[in-house]
């Protein structure tokens, strides 16, 4: 990781589980080269901690507000998050 990647707390709101997003979030984050994870709430929403470049966050977080399809986004909330400079892939947490 560079001095200049960074680190965000994203949380999807919406019809989000059930449409293979966490699956999607993982393929999108890798092809974009962020590190981090996924995972389903218990109140429906996903949440992902995504890092690295500005520029590869700020297309992911673009990418959430679409979604894959089969869903629909309703909200896309996001805050910075501390950079775990263990994360050296991208995974599907619970």
């Amino acid at each position: 990781m560079s001095d200049h990647d960074k680190a965000v707390r994203v949380r999807i709101s919406g019809k989000v589980q059930g449409v293979g997003f966490r699956y999607w979030t993982r393929d999108e984050a890798v092809r974009l080269g962020l590190t981090g994870w996924v995972r389903n709430e218990e109140d429906g929403a996903v949440i992902a901690v995504i890092a690295g470049s500005d520029s590869a966050i700020s297309a992911m977080i673009e990418r959430f507000g679409r979604g894959p399809s089969g869903a629909s986004v309703s909200g896309v909330e996001t805050e910075t998050a501390q950079l775990e400079k263990s994360l050296t892939d991208f995974r599907i947490t619970r």
